[in-house]
């Protein structure tokens, strides 16, 4: 009876807390503020500091790092940012197959596809022209450390994959072919547009089209994850052999207790969770749509470590596989849209559900909202669009979808 009290308890705090988060976003149309919008500031770009790298770096990392939202102050605009719409995509997709599964408590299939519709046409409309292929990329002008100025709208193989990936799926809900067309058309972004480095057998694709930042391994997951797709549906040889040698250079990176540091700069040794979820998701998606499952025993010990190194016993997520704080909201998000890519959601259920409860807890809002990092000083509790709250969608939609199969 203890056990099916506290089921029924956990099953109404999720309905609960989604319910509020949906409505939260539904409400501010998907647009909001992100932690790297520092250089969207209206009063910023009014001073001449704006031509200094120091000073756009200090202004970017003093936005993210305050527990404190100056935002409205210094005239940050709320913005739709196309990674954050193609998570909402793909969460809203997930509804639907639900709906269409019976289960309608967050829409029905009819209401559900006027959201997918009206969102697949937002982010269609985002996509950056004058590249070989669809590409996309962030709402704000970033700079990385003092090397290079991302200028707002460069796109970049993060905000691709996961924009291609939201696209196909909306496809096999609208079969709308112009949309499976243009996710499709991001390969040739993939192969013309970014940069490859060598490694051992394989090649590690580049963040984005500018050079600095090209041996970020999760990025390069993400380009093979792209190709994949496209492989998929084209059946092109290029695209399948292009996409194995970025895997194969992945796996070899991964070191022999199934982890991955997150680049191969010297500054980029740190290995924490999220980024090794997108690894696995990428190497996941690569072996279903291509059938070459030569890479299972990567995936099984990076699965291995992942859950090991994590998760704390009560279900806190930590950021660094040797360091808690700061928790991240990818962190807890992340896990659930993995393991279910993985097909390891039942196995883990207790985990994700602990996972689940912790971050309800301690990470959202009243008003329905998640926050951005939970820290045991003073947390940043910023209602970020993108990073958190877009997130956290994705994640509860997958969780909703996979407890109703």
């Amino acid at each position: 009876m203890t056990n099916k009290t506290n089921a029924d308890r956990n099953l109404m705090k999720f309905r609960t807390s989604f319910q509020n988060l949906k409505t939260y976003c539904e409400t501010q149309n998907f647009a909001g503020w992100d932690p790297y919008d520092g250089l969207n500031s209206k009063v910023f770009q009014a001073l001449p500091l704006k031509h200094w790298d120091l000073a756009r770096l200090a202004w970017i990392q003093g936005f993210k790092r305050s527990p404190v939202n100056f935002r409205k102050l210094l005239l940050v605009p709320k913005q739709h940012n196309s990674k954050g719409i193609a998570l909402f995509l793909l969460g809203y997709c997930r509804l639907y197959q639900a709906a269409s599964n019976g289960k309608t408590e967050f829409g029905t299939s009819e209401q559900l596809l006027e959201k997918i519709k009206y969102i697949t046409q937002l982010l269609l409309d985002m996509k950056v022209e004058g590249y070989a292929g669809a590409c996309w990329g962030y709402n704000f002008d970033w700079q990385a450390r003092r090397l290079f100025l991302f200028k707002k709208n460069t796109p970049t193989v993060v905000a691709t994959a996961f924009c291609v990936e939201a696209l196909i799926e909306s496809y096999k809900i609208t079969q709308d072919e112009n949309v499976l067309n243009t996710a499709l058309s991001s390969a040739e972004f993939v192969l013309q547009d970014l940069s490859r480095t060598a490694h051992g057998n394989g090649h590690i694709f580049s963040y984005s089209i500018k050079d600095g930042n090209n041996t970020v391994i999760n990025a390069s997951l993400l380009g093979a994850k792209i190709l994949s797709y496209a492989y998929k549906y084209k059946q092109k040889q290029t695209y399948l052999d292009m996409a194995k040698k970025a895997v194969i250079a992945a796996c070899d990176l991964q070191e022999d207790d199934g982890s991955w540091i997150y680049g191969l700069l010297p500054v980029q040794s740190w290995k924490d969770s999220f980024h090794t979820g997108f690894n696995l998701d990428a190497i996941e998606t690569y072996q279903q749509n291509t059938g070459d499952t030569t890479f299972q025993e990567y995936i099984d010990k990076g699965w291995k470590y992942y859950t090991a190194h994590f998760f704390e016993a009560d279900g806190k997520p930590k950021y660094y596989h040797d360091k808690t704080y700061p928790i991240d909201i990818h962190c807890p998000a992340q896990v659930i849209v993995t393991a279910s890519k993985l097909k390891q959601f039942k196995a883990h259920t207790e985990l994700l559900e602990r996972t689940l409860n912790w971050t309800i807890e301690n990470m959202q809002s009243k008003k329905g909202y998640f926050y951005y990092q939970y820290r045991q000083g003073m947390s940043s509790k910023i209602p970020y669009m993108r990073w958190s709250n877009a997130f956290m969608f994705n994640a509860m939609a997958h969780y909703y979808l996979e407890k109703n199969k």
